[in-house]
């Protein structure tokens, strides 16, 4: 059989797998994520560690465009965190599916050889 942890999971993932398909709360924790990553990207531009670095972003880009890169990452990011996790926990709900078909069909070879 299954242990409690897995079954616990296919009751959860049954009732919950098309909310978390929409779910919003998962797009934001993507979205916090993705301007970090824009973010910290920016500071080390303008932190001038890397001084070559700091003079071609000050002389050929404008401001705003680096704010746009940054808007696009955080939702490329939130995006893909939001449908990464999903998969993941829908192919595991399919696993423990077929692991319990199996399990079920194998516990009833048992009882009609008896």
């Amino acid at each position: 059989m299954l242990e409690k942890r897995e079954e616990d999971f296919i009751t959860f993932w049954e009732k919950n797998r098309l909310i978390q398909k929409k779910n919003t709360k998962q797009f934001i924790l993507g979205l916090t994520f993705g301007l970090f990553i824009g973010l910290s990207t920016l500071m080390l531009i303008f932190s001038g560690w890397y001084q070559r670095a700091t003079m071609v972003a000050t002389t050929r880009l404008n401001p705003f465009v680096f704010i746009v890169i940054i808007v696009i990452i955080a939702v490329f990011m939130a995006y893909l965190n939001r449908k990464f996790k999903w998969e993941r926990h829908e192919q595991q709900y399919l696993e423990l599916l077929a692991k319990k078909q199996k399990l079920k069909e194998k516990h009833t070879a048992n009882q009609e050889g008896i």
